[in-house]
């Protein structure tokens, strides 16, 4: 930077990030500058912004690559580290990484959230001694991530590369959104791949979004471009409170959705037939509120953030439409996951419970099926946010266990008439009962007796019947549903618990 330019001059250099050409380069690739994204981000320009003249004696590395500083989202104060990829494409150098952990310590002294604006190509290699291996070196960023988890909220998104250890920036966020066609995230690069193990990958099979977002599970969300990003990340940020020690905003109640058909009539008698539990949702929520998370990660469950009159719930849900709402190992580490995200925020639970129960077979217990549903109970049983489970139809097996079942002591476990709370179904039932007995027996009198035994069962395991022996709490006609847990959750509003004493669980993972 030249000696003889103004104060204001050199500002405007140092705003105006990396060479014109690398700016062209990104808009090609439809990637806005580091400065427009946080215009976007913010409710108005960046209240502060630190450490801007870093690194300002090298011309070539304005802010030394990375923007850090405080702003407003919804009115309310935020910390945010925003990568400059026309910056030696946002990698890190020693000053860069200062940067990052000083913003991580003001967001730790303020208890503000830590968004983080991630478009960055790891480690400069020349920098090494000066960035990696120290005390304050790269790794105290994940260390006061870490550190930062469940005591304020933590946003990633990512709207280019976040290579080699850089990824686990993203990784250790409540939740990442990333951009499709441009973000990615990998331990080893496609070529390093091939050098090292002799797999040929594109960049797209070994980290990009949508494999991210849909396989690996390390993405939540699938933006189709920056724009969509940012706003989805206002609106997320509109559900939390600053930090552990507060809770979510209420807002004003709005009327959920008119359908023509009832909640009665949504839902199939047919304890096997599919339905759409969006639908279910979308008439107990207040309208135009559901912010779904993992959307495209093991959709046989649904996690979301919602507003019931006006209150934040996180809604955990079975999707019978997809493997018949079953639960496998990625559900159950979905689950884990938006349950402590919740619990750590304040924000109460509704399981909404349609399930068969876990996946069963050879594969699934090789992949591990009862430590990820163990995770999943785990999280689910230290919860000590208020909890309400409603059997909307079904609940067999672990599948009670896992979605808040009466033993798990949530403050409420409700029931629509029509459900069935059961080791496994009639049909299964019967058939492990009485197999022997089936085949013994002359065809042509099988259905009968099949049928007989399913009625003795269903009776065996029917709702009054429970209701009576106090396993659930009420039975609530389906159109009553969000009445009944509107006036819960005010109820349960100043619900004050500890788990447990301890000094942490051994967990399952």
């Amino acid at each position: 930077m030249a000696k003889n330019q103004t104060l204001e001059e050199k500002r405007k250099h140092i705003s105006s990030g990396g060479a014109e050409k690398y700016h062209a380069k990104n808009a090609e690739k439809g990637k806005m500058f580091v400065r427009e994204r946080l215009q976007l981000l913010f409710d108005d320009d960046m209240n502060i912004e630190d450490a801007f003249f870093a690194n300002n004696q090298d011309d070539k590395l304005p802010a030394d690559g990375v923007v850090t500083g405080i702003g407003k989202i919804n009115g309310e104060q935020v910390c945010v580290m925003a990568n400059d990829s026309t910056v030696k494409a946002g990698s890190w150098g020693a000053r860069t990484v200062e940067k990052i952990i000083r913003i991580q310590e003001t967001a730790m002294k303020l208890h503000l959230p830590m968004l983080y604006l991630v478009d960055s190509a790891g480690a400069r290699i020349t920098d090494q001694v000066d960035m990696f291996p120290n005390r304050r070196g790269a790794g105290r960023i994940f260390h006061n991530q870490i550190k930062l988890s469940g005591r304020v909220p933590q946003v990633c998104l990512l709207f280019g590369p976040s290579a080699a250890g850089g990824a686990y920036i993203p990784a250790f966020c409540d939740i990442v959104v990333m951009v499709d066609g441009n973000a990615s995230m990998y331990l080893g690069s496609p070529r390093m791949a091939e050098k090292v193990i002799g797999e040929k990958v594109s960049l797209e099979e070994m980290g990009g979004a949508k494999m991210h977002c849909s396989v690996s599970g390390c993405g939540d969300v699938l933006a189709k471009d920056e724009k969509e990003a940012i706003l989805f990340a206002r609106k997320y940020m509109s559900y939390f409170p600053a930090n552990y020690r507060k809770a979510p905003a209420q807002k004003e109640s709005i009327d959920p959705v008119t359908f023509e058909k009832s909640i009665e009539e949504l839902i199939p008698e047919n304890q096997n037939a599919p339905f759409d539990m969006y639908q279910l949702i979308d008439r107990i929520i207040d309208e135009d509120s559901f912010c779904e998370i993992k959307k495209k990660f093991a959709p046989e469950l649904i996690t979301g953030l919602s507003r019931i009159d006006g209150r934040v719930i996180g809604i955990i849900a079975n999707q019978p439409r997809a493997k018949g709402g079953v639960l496998f190992p990625d559900s159950a580490d979905k689950s884990a996951k938006f349950i402590q995200l919740c619990d750590a925020f304040n924000i109460p639970l509704l399981f909404l419970v349609d399930i068969p129960g876990f996946m069963i077979g050879t594969k699934v217990e090789r992949a591990g099926i009862i430590r990820h549903g163990a995770k999943m109970l785990s999280a689910m049983s230290e919860a000590t946010v208020p909890k309400i489970s409603v059997i909307v139809r079904k609940a067999y097996g672990a599948g009670l266990y896992a979605m808040a079942g009466p033993a798990f002591e949530p403050d409420a476990c409700i029931a629509l008439p029509t459900a069935q709370i059961a080791v496994m179904g009639p049909e299964a039932a019967v058939n492990a009962v009485y197999a022997n007995k089936i085949a013994e027996l002359p065809e042509e009198e099988r259905p009968a007796f099949i049928k007989e035994k399913h009625e003795e069962y269903k009776e065996n395991i029917d709702i009054y019947r429970l209701a009576s022996e106090l396993v659930i709490d009420d039975i609530i006609q389906p159109d009553r549903l969000r009445e009944e847990l509107s006036i819960r959750y005010e109820a349960y509003q100043n619900k004050d618990v500890t788990f447990t004493e301890r000094k942490h669980g051994v967990y399952p993972v």
